[in-house]
């Protein structure tokens, strides 16, 4: 028999192009062989596309899992109870040949629906799962997939449990008519449930995910992840390109097109999927009580002072440095936003966009740990070459960065994480996009909801502290500066352009400004100021981020014992005062 008649009648039995079932019951081929990649074309053996997690192993391609195959990948061996197995779909419309085709897709797949929903464990920690498969009515939502969610869903509420839903599916179900597309509405309500209750929903993205479930469940994770290359789309690519009347562009509905454009939180590779699940499940368990979970190491309650200014300067004194300082707190070989999360931080995991348009670059955040406990951590970033400046703008966010980083303050509220933002900014950009896109408004709200987050806020200026743009990453408990790092109104520049109408005069406009650390501090705008080295490089970062530990860890452990009306009227008086 020759090799394309084998991968022909192959393709046959697996009922699907692009398909590989490595269990046919009747194999069409020599034990091992399968069919060409239906993506590179290569010749594929079963055994090492079953070794390799189902990706062809000559081009990397990923082929679609079976539901209970991808359960073996992601669940402790032997933990999965599967509920609601024996729920079958009626036939609402009486829509002609539905109900055979539903009968003979059970037998052809061993399955009943298009979703097998259960409890499992990931390394121990126990969670809902949900997993559709792409063999049933390319996992079409009818009324049973939506109900069998909803279960799922109400038990992992009632027993206090994460959810992960798997996706893969070509939308609502065309015989159910009207009651597939109420089956978002429940799957969605039913969420809403789970996350009011403080509970994690992790929506994992495979190939393809379209239509009504991406209008609802799908998209709808506290963290959204999404395998390489999945195709992601509300209306499929085949539709836009009839409707408008134009050829899509490469890449577009992928994965890294929505990590580009802000609506998941990251790409992760199929090897890895476990392990970053039992990473963000593990930083969801630990806890966050009155500041009792930190690992002291050390003794925090005789650190006031340390680091904080002592004695006045001179005005003279304070005067003649103001200019020095502004060229300190821009100096390209300062440490950056994300030199700090590497050195404070463990176990980080950083989460992408604002869900609404991008992913700006200008802000780093995810979560991570301080000495044991989980924290939100933001920072506005710089780059430390000039294409790593051009890729995060200088450090200037636009309104999606803006947007990221009140994302990730509110998902901290959620799960009483501690939030710790590291601001670095010669201010907000000013650009034409960013006006159409709403910079003031972003700006605004940021301010507007950190004022009342009902957990820990504490904001440390690394370098630039510039205008609203600072601000708005800085309406927080505490207020901390390092030494030569600058907190203004605008930039010098700026400020000597609006009342001098000469920005070469930016070098007077220091002097009179008072943003240095020591004056913030004399005013009251700042509480604690950390001193530098006299050359602060990456070099000597640690002679800082010890000090700095140790206070951040005095920080949670004051403000952990508030209570969130504390919390919020503390905020609220700071500002009131100023």
């Amino acid at each position: 028999m020759k090799l394309d008649n084998v991968f022909k009648k192959t393709r046959l039995a697996s009922g699907r192009k692009g398909y590989i079932s490595l269990n046919m019951t009747k194999p069409e081929v020599p034990e091992g062989l399968l069919r060409k990649c239906n993506k590179c074309g290569g010749a594929i053996i079963a055994e090492d596309v079953k070794d390799d997690f189902y990706i062809c192993p000559k081009c990397g391609g990923y082929f679609r899992v079976h539901a209970y195959r991808r359960i073996e990948m992601v669940a402790d061996s032997g933990t999965f109870e599967e509920w609601d197995q024996d729920l079958t779909a009626q036939n609402p419309l009486e829509y002609k040949g539905y109900e055979e085709k539903l009968v003979g897709l059970q037998e052809k797949t061993g399955l009943r629906e298009a979703i097998v929903t259960g409890k499992a464990q990931i390394d121990g920690t126990e969670v809902v799962l949900g997993v559709c498969d792409g063999r049933f009515l390319m996992a079409s939502m009818g009324e049973v997939v939506g109900e069998k969610i909803a279960k799922a869903v109400e038990r992992a509420t009632k027993e206090g449990l994460p959810v992960i839903l798997f996706a893969c599916s070509g939308g609502a179900r065309m015989q159910e008519g009207i009651i597939s597309l109420m089956q978002m509405a429940k799957t969605s309500a039913a969420l809403k449930k789970h996350g009011d209750a403080g509970l994690l929903y992790i929506s994992v993205l495979t190939d393809p995910t379209t239509g009504g479930v991406t209008a609802s469940f799908a998209m709808l994770g506290d963290v959204i992840l999404a395998e390489p290359k999945a195709l992601i789309g509300f209306a499929g690519p085949r539709v836009i390109e009839q409707t408008i009347g134009q050829k899509l562009p490469k890449g577009f509905q992928r994965s890294e097109f929505l990590l580009e454009h802000g609506f998941i939180d990251g790409i992760v590779k199929r090897h890895q999927l476990k392990e970053t699940l039992s990473q963000i499940l593990l930083l969801h368990t630990l806890g966050y009580k009155n500041g009792k979970d930190l690992e002291l190491e050390q003794d925090c309650e005789s650190q006031d002072g340390q680091g904080v200014y002592q004695g006045e300067l001179s005005v003279n004194n304070r005067l003649a440095k103001a200019w020095d300082r502004v060229q300190l707190s821009r100096m390209k070989d300062r440490p950056v936003g994300s030199d700090y999360i590497r050195e404070l931080f463990t176990d980080f995991i950083e989460f992408h966009g604002d869900r609404y348009f991008a992913d700006d670059k200008a802000i780093i955040g995810g979560i991570a740990r301080f000495r044991g406990i989980p924290v939100t951590v933001i920072a506005q970033a710089k780059g430390t070459n000039t294409k790593e400046n051009i890729e995060r703008n200088f450090g200037m966010p636009s309104p999606d960065g803006y947007r990221k980083a009140l994302r990730l303050m509110k998902q901290a509220e959620k799960f009483h994480r501690p939030v710790i933002c590291f601001v670095d900014t010669p201010g907000a950009f000013c650009g034409l996009e960013a006006e159409e896109r709403g910079q003031g408004e972003a700006i605004a709200r940021n301010i507007y909801e950190m004022s009342g987050l009902k957990v820990p806020v504490l904001s440390i200026i690394i370098g630039e502290g510039g205008s609203g743009g600072a601000l708005a990453m800085a309406t927080a408990d505490e207020v901390w500066m390092l030494e030569n790092s600058i907190y203004s109104i605008l930039s010098p520049e700026g400020f000597a352009s609006i009342l001098w109408k000469d920005s070469s005069k930016a070098k007077e406009a220091a002097e009179v400004m008072r943003l240095t650390a020591e004056d913030l501090y004399r005013m009251g705008m700042v509480e604690q100021v950390l001193a530098e080295p006299s050359a602060y490089t990456i070099e000597n970062l640690k002679e800082v981020t010890g000090i700095l530990a140790s206070k951040m860890e005095d920080f949670l452990i004051r403000y952990g014992k508030m209570s969130e009306t504390e919390l919020t009227r503390h905020r609220y008086e700071r500002f009131r005062r100023m």
